[in-house]
């Protein structure tokens, strides 16, 4: 079934060009992500939804609104990494986290305004 391979010199150099390489491809990726962090950290997203009497929004922002802000803005942001710690339902300034890599996130602002 091949889970297991022969412990042979050739088996036990590419285990360790292999090791090496995962290393290397998870610095680069941290250090990325360390990169757009700080850029991210002075964004202000703004989004403008319906909204109803009082500035009660007629659904709620999605991270996958915020998503697409980012996009807009040249960042691709899966929404799966954006959290928003309570819904936001109303017009306003909210802070909403980005894990941009397990060691690495970062809040940034989301400016919700009527849409006219």
């Amino acid at each position: 079934k091949n889970l297991a391979l022969e412990a042979t010199p050739v088996n036990l150099n590419s285990i360790k060009l292999k090791k090496g390489s995962q290393a290397e491809k998870a610095r680069r990726e941290f250090v990325e992500a360390k990169e757009n962090a700080a850029k991210l950290a002075d964004q202000k997203i703004s989004l403008e939804m319906k909204s109803g009497d009082g500035g009660r929004l007629y659904g709620a922002v999605t991270a996958m609104d915020i998503a697409a802000a980012l996009e807009k803005l040249g960042y691709k942001i899966d929404k799966k990494h954006i959290i928003i710690k309570n819904p936001i339902k109303a017009v306003g300034s909210f802070e909403v986290t980005l894990k941009l890599h397990t060691d690495v996130s970062v809040n940034i602002s989301v400016d919700v305004k009527a849409a006219s």
